[in-house]
Formats: C-alpha cells, structure tokens, sequence
C-alpha cells in the first residue's frame, strides 16, 4: 500500500515530484516518479539515511529506486549513496576524481567528520562508496517512462568543479539546483568551489527553468526565478566576477 507525500513528512512540488529536507545539515533530496521508476536527486549523508530514504522512496512509489543523480560531490549529498544498489547513477563529469583520488576521499571524509558526522558513519559511507556509472557532459535526456522525461545538465563549475542540475519538465517545471543555490544561509564556497565560474552557473540555471519554474536549492526553502538572480548578482558581487 502507498502512502502520500504528507504521510512521509515530503514536499510536494508538481505530479509525481517532491522533495525532503533532511534533518542534521538541512539538506534537500528530490524525488521524480515515472512509470515503473524512480529517480532520486541526492543520497544523504549516511549509509543509514540513505536507507531511510530508498525505503521512503520505495512506499511512496511502489517499487525501487531505479535512478541516482548526484548533484556534486559533498558528504551530505553522495554518502548515502550506496543504500540504492541496482540503481542507475549519474554525476557530472570528473565526479569519479573525487571518489577515487586518495586524497580527495580523505578530504571528503574529513569534511564529513569536522562537520559533524560520527567518525564509524563516515569511514562505513567512504568504504562504498563508488563513482557514478554514468557522467553528463551537457545534458543528458533521461527518460522515466510514461511520458516523463528529465533533463540532467551540467551546468557548473561553481559550488564545485562537478555540479549537475536536474530539470523536470511541467507545470510548474521544477529545477533541483544541488548547492549552486541555498535558501537557510549565504552559499558555501569551500576549498573545491570556483568563484569565477559561479555567476555564470546560475545563468545557466535560469535559462533551463524560466521565470515561472520552482527553483530548489541544496538547503532551504523552494525559492523562484528572483531569488535565483539575486543570489546570483550577490555572488558576482562577492567574487568580483561579472
């Protein structure tokens, strides 16, 4: 038996879309049904809550988890990516450096850890974890069955070197923005972001969605096509870029 939306404490954002955020680092994960399928946009931040979420998942939709996309390379969107064996996953291009290279792991697992994650929760999520089999360059037309398709663009760098988006095509159309965009606190700009290329990320953003599309950041509120372009110039303005 199915349960909705509100029954698993997600966000309904158009047919057979929603989103939660997730307690701990207010983080977002997206959820797009087709027919006979599953698209989930992030992970969480552990083996566990990846758990959590592919049985949420799996209530609501009837069946398993047939797709991953994995908006950028931070613990709190990739560690639970494990959880959804079988799943098809896709990450942008040079994702795969981050989850291979020996000190890009250890950089990801001690972020994780600094920022709060049980040591034993991080090294289990860095055992598993494996790079995306899939990796967009552009855009990448996924198609869900029964008339729905997804759009997964590359439209970074900016928050990191390997941002993807994740458009779903609608009314509203949706536009899962991983942490090019935050809405709960000013946008994060670690060691990996690139400033130079931020703006123009978000410019890229706009143009998929439109004025009329919800925009969804990495933490936060769903925000619109204005809040997208104010943080946008406020970003340009902090980086000193155009």
């Amino acid at each position: 038996m199915t349960v909705t939306w509100e029954e698993l404490g997600w966000e309904r954002l158009a047919a057979g879309v929603g989103r939660c955020r997730l307690p701990g680092w207010d983080c977002t994960v997206g959820l797009v049904v087709g027919q006979g399928t599953a698209l989930l946009i992030d992970a969480g931040s552990s083996l566990g809550e990846g758990a959590r979420l592919r049985a949420q998942a799996e209530a609501f939709t009837g069946h398993r988890v047939t797709h991953l996309a994995l908006t950028h390379p931070h613990f709190d969107h990739v560690f639970g990516a494990a959880a959804f064996a079988g799943a098809e996953v896709f990450g942008a291009v040079g994702i795969d450096t981050v989850f291979t290279a020996r000190h890009a792991r250890e950089g990801l697992r001690a972020d994780a850890v600094r920022n709060g994650l049980e040591a034993d929760s991080a090294d289990e999520a860095m055992e598993s974890l494996t790079p995306p089999r899939h990796h967009v360059s552009g855009e990448w037309t996924l198609d869900l069955g029964g008339g729905r398709q997804v759009l997964l663009a590359n439209v970074g760098p900016g928050h990191t070197a390997h941002d993807l988006a994740v458009l779903v095509p609608g009314a509203p159309e949706v536009v899962f923005c991983g942490d090019l965009v935050e809405e709960s606190g000013e946008p994060q700009a670690g060691p990996d972001a690139v400033p130079s290329h931020w703006p123009a990320a978000l410019d890229r953003l706009l143009d998929l969605g439109g004025e009329d599309a919800l925009y969804v950041p990495g933490h936060g509120a769903v925000v619109d096509a204005a809040f997208v372009r104010a943080q946008r110039d406020a970003l340009a303005t902090r980086f000193g870029v155009s």
